[in-house]
């Protein structure tokens, strides 16, 4: 007999064993009560979270053949609920989107979505990944999932919620998977390694919750990982051997390191994530979210809801984060985001890691600027306190009543000297006005005609020069506009 993973031994059998996601599980056991069953769910979240486990159970809580009606506790015994649980049941087609991307694929489903169910209640379509649907897929899809026949019930999921369609999601019940918190699958996995026969301590549990980052399928396979490993008993040495250690572990030690101004502290914690697998890119991600839970816990004081922790991990951090002020986590996430997105594209990616930790381990030799200027108060003779700020900050040089020289002004390039001007005659302006030139640089440009004048020569001038400066040829327009 083939070996069952843990992840799909232990799925959860219905909607009440649903781990870490009770709100939508108490509200889709309401509407299947009261009977305002949607025709459209769409179920959203990161990976292992319980999205294409709701929807078999959803499946199975609306097509069990033990009950008349749909039920919100499935008999898990039928037919139809041990079929869809293996997801190999006729009525409840399983689709996966990023194989079936195109518009033929909807148009099949649409074509198979008008004949009733073989045996069950409803036809009900799981489209797993449907972010990766074509546009035009979408767009076929639309109709037949805003008003589908009655015996049809759709169920999309997806790990990219921005990349589907508003369109789409306007058309579904949306529900949003939360991470599942370390404490849930901690409990969860002390549950199943009972149910194995298998001896372990809290210590082990808590470990590999935080290595899941909340995600119960991730959690499942390392507890697989660990049992081949380990046999009938788990302890932290064996956790020691097979699993790195977790990686927010590692950036609270970092953190320490920094804070005790020990940059080469702070260094073996860089080099122990990276040797462990993780790309600098994640580790500056990690390292940024716990500045930031660092952050809160400062500015926001220990009982602040605004973060999820257990309460011993809540202790440990209350204790860190007051080793630096506000100001400091402010500039250390500015720091790491810009690191991050350097190493992205350069070829010195770890050089750059190493120089941020060993600045941030620096970072208590610098001070703001308030602290700047109560130093400078403190510093200069009571006589001088009173001499006028420049730009909001006090200075330590004394002044004198030598007014300010004028800003240098940018050297012009010198204009050609002018031409003397005369009058003419009113004999001449009237020639000059029928000039067909004239007539023609008027027409050209809307001007009109205000003045004739004469310039008279300043130098002695070639005969072409003087053919230029002809009289007849010296007029000045003005635009009207």
């Amino acid at each position: 007999m083939s070996y069952t993973v843990l992840a799909r031994k232990y799925r959860s059998r219905t909607l009440d064993d649903l781990v870490g996601q009770e709100p939508i599980a108490t509200t889709l056991k309401n509407a299947i009560r009261t009977g305002r069953v949607h025709h459209g769910f769409l179920f959203t979240g990161t990976r292992g979270v319980g999205k294409t486990s709701s929807a078999r159970l959803l499946a199975k809580s609306l097509n069990c053949l033990a009950h008349d009606e749909p039920t919100p506790v499935p008999c898990c015994e039928c037919e139809s609920c041990l079929r869809i649980a293996e997801g190999e049941d006729i009525d409840v087609i399983e689709i996966d989107a990023a194989s079936n991307t195109g518009v033929d694929n909807i148009r099949d489903l649409r074509e198979s979505a008008a004949y009733r169910p073989a045996r069950a209640r409803f036809k009900i379509y799981i489209i797993d990944e449907v972010h990766m649907l074509s546009t035009g897929a979408f767009n076929a899809l639309l109709k037949t999932l805003e008003e589908p026949p009655d015996h049809v019930k759709f169920i999309l999921a997806t790990t990219e919620i921005h990349k589907v369609p508003a369109t789409i999601v306007s058309r579904c019940q949306r529900f949003d998977f939360r991470s599942i918190s370390i404490n849930e699958i901690a409990a969860h996995l002390e549950v199943i390694l009972k149910e194995e026969g298998v001896a372990t301590d809290s210590a082990v549990t808590r470990r590999v919750a935080r290595l899941a980052n909340g995600s119960m399928r991730d959690g499942l396979s390392l507890l697989d990982q660990l049992l081949s490993f380990g046999g009938g008993e788990l302890s932290t040495e064996l956790l020691d051997d097979v699993l790195p250690v977790a990686h927010d572990e590692v950036v609270a030690a970092m953190m320490d390191g920094i804070a005790d101004e020990d940059a080469a502290g702070a260094l073996a914690c860089v080099e122990q994530s990276l040797i462990s697998g993780q790309t600098i890119d994640r580790y500056c991600e990690i390292t940024v979210n716990h500045l930031r839970t660092l952050m809160l816990i400062s500015i926001c004081g220990a009982d602040t809801e605004l973060i999820d922790l257990p309460a011993t991990v809540r202790e440990q951090l209350v204790v860190q984060a007051a080793r630096f002020d506000a100001a400091t986590y402010v500039y250390m996430i500015s720091l790491m985001e810009e690191v991050r997105r350097i190493v992205k594209s350069s070829n010195a990616s770890r050089a750059i890691i190493d120089a941020a930790v060993v600045r941030l381990a620096l970072a208590r030799n610098f001070s703001n600027i308030e602290q700047l200027l109560a130093t400078i108060d403190s510093e200069v003779p009571p006589e001088d306190r009173a001499a006028p700020r420049t730009s909001g900050r006090r200075s330590v040089t004394p002044t004198t009543s030598r007014p300010a020289a004028p800003p240098a002004e940018r050297t012009q390039p010198k204009a050609p000297p002018a031409r003397a001007k005369s009058t003419v005659s009113s004999a001449e302006e009237a020639s000059v006005r029928r000039d067909p030139g004239v007539e023609q640089a008027l027409d050209l440009f809307d001007g009109t005609l205000l003045s004739v004048h004469r310039a008279e020569p300043a130098t002695t001038k070639t005969n072409t020069q003087d053919a230029t400066d002809d009289p007849a040829n010296n007029s000045s327009t003005q635009g009207d506009n």
